[in-house]
């Protein structure tokens, strides 16, 4: 900004900065602050009666909150990344008129930060902790649950994104009962599902009369997503009579072991479902994650069964029922006229013929994932796309789809995400992207696609369209080499998260073209992206991480890469840029998606991160010789 901008700036009126200053978020309000005095000055102050403060995209440390959250009354909402946070940081983050909270990675809480919520926080309505005390030697008591739930008398929103499973059962329900009854939506990271009964169940409580029958505990709930360790009969039975004003009903289990009939979803289970008929949205899924195990107990009956009672259905999603054939899901399809989103997952037994009279239906499908669903052909994606506002298609896994689907897909002109893991498609599939849909795309993973060579980025970006795409993934492509990426570079896409993990192909020289790319909007160096993962990436050396090092790469907030590299190059980038989640583990980056309840939380950055500037500028030279350092000690083992 020339000295003749800065001077007018100077001029403006102090209230007018104020004005418009409020009106944008903490990021934007530190973008600004660099730039001149005067606004420097106004977001001093403008920060004491902001009501809202969201950092999401970074872990603040102590020092930082406490130069960005002075003394504010006015302040009703508070977002932030704890992951430099612990008990210490709870007199400073909790004010008596917030109205929603949301904390992520607390694993260096204790339950302090329950009870204190519950003492400091009457008037919160929305409230959102995750990973509560997960970090070694911390815990959590039921008496601050306790002081939780009966200290927020006005919670509508509650999601305790951590495991209360650990907490005794015979106290469980008694604290529960104090939970406010405006409460409406309930969202739970683990919990077993005898204390899911036992918490519903309307028996007899443990201090009234032998015929006196105890009433719900959460009389207004309308939407419930639990992680259990069984999804049972029992279980799906008790939530369907206990709570009557139920619209979203979401279960996910993950075996450990194979489970008993007493222990598992049956037909039985499936037919009390929607007893109420209020239910709109539903997900019932079995995960992979520990055990490779299914809804065994289940097939077409139950499905039929289900779909007696749920006519009215606008989202189904179900993960793991392997003896469902394609009568079931032609039941879900004729059934459910309202149904826009359908989700399948592990569906062994899907075939092209559930679709063969979708015509005949008056669905509008516009989100439709099948995951794993290995029978699917190309046919059955032709008659799919009959539904043409189709703007979510999720085909991972997918292993028999191959160019036709594309030809196919390339005609849903308003599709924003398109993932093809594992298919058979090759560049000449890609290719009808290009005519197509690839304008309106916002997000696009062909991950594990073998036949790709170099030539599909050329295909895709070869300057014909102006595109939207943010997101790609191009990971475990093994004939992906550094000049499909210098293409993608010299594209100019604004994309902010590009995965290439697995690529043994990309090497330094990608680094550099990413480091150097700019988008079009003429921002700066790599000035898009937000995520980038290389791990495993068979070519890459010490050499890329000098590129990896401030001032490229300015908005980088995740980075993937092989440890084994140089362990002190890695630990020295980590701390040259304190805000970087890098992870060398083979991770997969970015938001978990049981935290990801922010996505409308996004930021235009400046050509450096002045929330880092802002706060940090003279530690750079230091940085930088720290990294130098360990990239000579590197070389000096090399040699």
């Amino acid at each position: 900004m020339g000295s003749w901008r800065v001077e007018r700036l100077d001029q403006l009126p102090t209230a007018l900065l104020a004005t418009i200053m409020t009106k944008l978020d903490i990021s934007s309000i530190c973008s600004l602050a660099v730039t001149c005095r005067a606004f420097n000055s106004c977001a001093s102050h403008i920060l004491s009666f902001l009501p809202n403060f969201h950092i999401l995209d970074i872990s603040p440390s102590m020092e930082l909150i406490k130069s960005l959250m002075p003394p504010n009354s006015h302040l009703q909402s508070l977002k932030l990344d704890c992951g430099q946070l612990n008990d210490s940081s709870i007199e400073l983050l909790l004010r008596p008129s917030l109205q929603e909270l949301c904390f992520h990675n607390c694993a260096d809480f204790s339950g302090k930060l329950l009870s204190e919520i519950g003492s400091r926080c009457k008037d919160v309505r929305s409230l959102y902790l995750g990973s509560v005390a997960e970090k070694r030697g911390r815990a959590i008591h039921i008496s601050d649950l306790e002081e939780l739930l009966g200290g927020c008398t006005q919670l509508e929103e509650l999601n305790l994104m951590f495991d209360l499973s650990l907490f005794l059962r015979h106290n469980f329900a008694r604290v529960w009962a104090l939970t406010s009854k405006k409460l409406t939506s309930l969202e739970i990271g683990y919990i077993s599902s005898v204390m899911v009964t036992e918490l519903l169940s309307p028996n007899v409580g443990p201090h009234q009369y032998p015929n006196q029958i105890r009433p719900s505990i959460l009389p207004a709930i309308q939407k419930l997503s639990l992680a259990v360790d069984y999804i049972t009969d029992t279980m799906v039975g008790t939530i369907s009579k206990g709570l009557a004003l139920l619209t979203h009903l979401e279960l996910r289990d993950a075996p450990l072991i194979e489970p008993r009939v007493t222990f598992d979803l049956t037909n039985s289970g499936l037919q009390q479902i929607n007893q109420h008929g209020r239910l709109k949205h539903l997900s019932l899924v079995r995960s992979q994650e520990f055990l490779s195990t299914y809804f065994k107990r289940v097939n077409d009956l139950g499905i039929l069964l289900m779909a007696d009672k749920c006519a009215n259905m606008e989202s189904i999603c179900l993960g793991g029922f392997c003896r469902v054939t394609d009568t079931g899901f032609k039941t879900i399809l004729h059934s459910c006229s309202s149904l826009y989103k359908l989700k399948v997952c592990h569906g062994s037994q899907l075939t092209d013929l559930v679709f063969h009279d979708i015509a005949a239906t008056s669905l509008s499908l516009t989100h439709v994932s099948f995951r794993w669903c290995n029978l699917l052909t190309n046919h059955a994606i032709k008659s799919l796309v009959r539904n043409t506002h189709l703007k979510v298609l999720d085909l991972r896994g997918c292993k028999n789809l191959g160019d036709e689907a594309l030809a196919a897909i390339g005609s849903l002109c308003e599709l924003k995400m398109l993932q093809l893991d594992n298919s058979d498609i090759s560049d000449v599939g890609i290719a009808y992207l290009q005519h197509g849909i690839i304008s309106s795309l916002v997000s696009l993973s062909v991950r594990g696609c073998k036949k790709l060579t170099d030539k599909c980025i050329s295909v895709l970006f070869d300057g014909s369209s102006k595109l939207e795409l943010q997101e790609l993934d191009l990971s475990n492509l093994p004939n992906l080499s550094d000049n499909g990426v210098l293409a993608l570079a010299k594209s100019r896409v604004p994309i902010s998260e590009l995965r290439m993990r697995q690529c043994p192909l990309i090497g330094d020289t990608s680094i550099m073209a990413l480091a150097s790319m700019q988008a079009d909007d003429d921002r700066g160096h790599g000035s898009n992206l937000r995520l980038l993962d290389l791990y495993n990436c068979g070519g890459i050396t010490q050499l890329s991480f000098r590129w990896l090092k401030k001032p490229y790469f300015p908005r980088l907030r995740w980075l993937g890469v092989t440890g084994s590299v140089n362990r002190d190059i890695v630990d020295a980038l980590a701390r040259n840029r304190p805000f970087l989640h890098v992870a060398c583990h083979g991770e997969e980056l970015g938001t978990d998606p049981w935290n990801n309840i922010d996505s409308s939380y996004m930021h235009d950055y400046e050509e450096l991160d002045e929330l880092e500037q802002w706060l940090q500028e003279g530690e750079w030279e230091s940085d930088d010789e720290e990294m130098e350092d360990a990239e000579d000690d590197a070389d000096v083992v090399v040699e």
